[in-house]
């Protein structure tokens, strides 16, 4: 087995139990895991902006390619750094503001496309469809996204939950029952999202737990069991020393 496999194994089974130490109690372990998370992250986000942004998009196509016209966007980019200096401070609000022109322009159409046309397109569908001989018929499968019976729940679902925002009409007779059942199909809606959830940060800790397990095998020097005791000691000689300080933290 490589060393750098090794060592690698020893850093991963170290800071996944440092981090599930948090759940004992907060402590130096936590923190120091915590820490060098956050310095990593910025770091490795510092180097690639530099190497994406200033390297790729800017040193190359201009230098190498003769590409000028980028200090446009550049000269547009240095001026956000105005807002480190009180007297121009006024200057960043351009750059901000083609920031913020540029990003409404791209964001509205997809949002308009995701989360308007799409959702119109899939509740006009179709409730029943022509078969190939050109008679009507109904098509019952569940699985298929695209069959009538989809559809006609996808319909009631939709105006049943629009029935439950309405609040120009009083909640009474057929408006109640038809707010009631979008209150089911919301209720349906987030559980949905939340067991998804569940089931990714779930898939993360299956994966932690698969690393730990194999990290015990002998090929990697017992990385976990020894880093478990060392954990595990380092808890009680922390929480000792704690109870031994006086109330004051003196």
């Amino acid at each position: 087995m490589p060393f750098e496999t090794v060592l690698g194994a020893w850093v991963a089974t170290g800071l996944t139990l440092f981090i599930f130490t948090f759940l004992y109690q907060d402590n130096p372990l936590f923190k120091l895991a915590e820490h060098l998370y956050v310095g990593v992250s910025v770091g490795y986000t510092i180097v690639k902006v530099y190497d994406t942004v200033i390297v790729r998009l800017l040193y190359e196509p201009m230098v190498k390619q003769g590409d000028w016209s980028l200090l446009i966007p550049l000269g547009i980019g240095m001026l956000m750094l105005a807002r480190y200096v009180p007297k121009i401070a006024w200057l960043s609000r351009i750059a901000f503001a083609f920031i913020v022109g540029v990003g409404s322009g791209l964001a509205i159409p997809r949002v308009i496309s995701s989360y308007i046309l799409k959702q119109v397109e899939d509740t006009v569908r179709p409730l029943v469809s022509l078969a190939s001989e050109g008679g009507p018929t109904f098509t019952y499968n569940l699985l298929d996204p695209a069959s009538n019976l989809n559809a006609l729940v996808l319909l009631i679902g939709v105006v049943s939950v629009l029935f439950y925002f309405f609040f120009s009409v009083e909640h009474t007779g057929p408006v109640r029952v038809a707010a009631r059942t979008g209150i089911l199909f919301l209720m349906i809606a987030f559980g949905a999202a939340f067991g998804y959830t569940v089931m990714a940060r779930m898939s993360l800790l299956i994966g932690r737990f698969t690393d730990l397990i194999e990290f015990a095998d002998p090929r990697y020097g017992r990385a976990s069991l020894w880093l478990l005791v060392a954990t595990v000691a380092t808890l009680i000689v922390s929480s000792a020393r704690r109870r031994e300080q006086p109330p004051g933290g003196g």
